[in-house]
């Protein structure tokens, strides 16, 4: 994984649930070209985030056993745009754990707000 899109965990429940946070930085280079003078953070780094937050879940319930890559999104839905200089709370919970497959349940909240969810 060449960018990862969370700073740290602030909670994790072995096999359930997971808290992590993202600081949106100005000094970040997406902002630069994502728009200029309107820094706002791309829907897909969000859903990375999230995905990211969720496939070190799932990975862990598995002891890392093999490589996790959440890479179907079964639907989202944003209710704002997040900028540069806000925080966001990535909370994930596993939905479902397969030998096969995994899916998680991912919000993410600035301010306590709900501004997105995703099936993953």
């Amino acid at each position: 994984m060449r960018w990862i899109w969370i700073d740290r965990f602030l909670e994790f429940e072995s096999g359930k649930s997971a808290k992590a946070v993202k600081n949106l930085s100005t000094a970040e280079d997406h902002f630069r070209d994502h728009f200029p003078g309107y820094p706002v953070m791309p829907a897909a780094l969000i859903i990375e985030g999230l995905a990211q937050t969720g496939g070190i879940l799932v990975g862990e319930a598995n002891q890392f056993r093999e490589k996790v890559v959440l890479a179907k999104i079964a639907k989202t839905r944003f209710e704002r745009e997040m900028f540069a200089g806000e925080q966001l709370i990535y909370q994930v919970e596993i939905l479902m754990m397969r030998p096969e497959a995994a899916s998680v349940l991912g919000k993410v909240f600035v301010d306590g707000v709900q501004t997105a969810e995703a099936e993953i």
